[in-house]
């Protein structure tokens, strides 16, 4: 199956040998997303809120660039560094996501990229 590159200079550059986004078939695979200022590849500066609104940002403009929007996401995992701020994150996550409910995993785990809080993936069907 042939699959196509998706690149936007809106969202943080790949930080490894990876692609933002690839389309394969009927489907968008987005890589995680961490809270990288895509102008300054900075993370963004504040708590696990604006950390998690960044990352969604980052979706966002992936998706965007695919002709996509949140809507047609079907699944995202939310990779977080700690459960206590669970709440946090599903708040601003609600938002992103209105009535789209896709199904999602929400782990913790020990360490992510450059030691942000949160890292968002998520599966979009075109």
């Amino acid at each position: 199956m042939k699959h196509q590159v998706i690149h936007t200079d809106n969202a943080p550059k790949a930080i490894g040998p990876y692609s933002q986004a690839v389309k394969a078939g009927n489907m968008l695979f987005v890589s995680g997303q961490v809270p990288f200022v895509p102008e300054t590849m900075e993370i963004v500066e504040g708590d696990v809120k604006a950390q998690t609104a960044q990352s969604l940002k980052n979706v966002q403009a992936i998706l965007a660039e695919a002709g996509l929007d949140f809507s047609h996401v079907v699944k995202s995992t939310v990779f977080i560094k700690d459960m206590n701020e669970f709440a946090q994150i599903n708040e601003v996550y609600a938002e992103f996501f209105g009535e789209n409910k896709p199904a999602r995993a929400c782990v913790e785990v020990a360490r992510l990229p450059k030691d942000v809080k949160v890292e968002i993936e998520v599966i979009a069907v075109i």
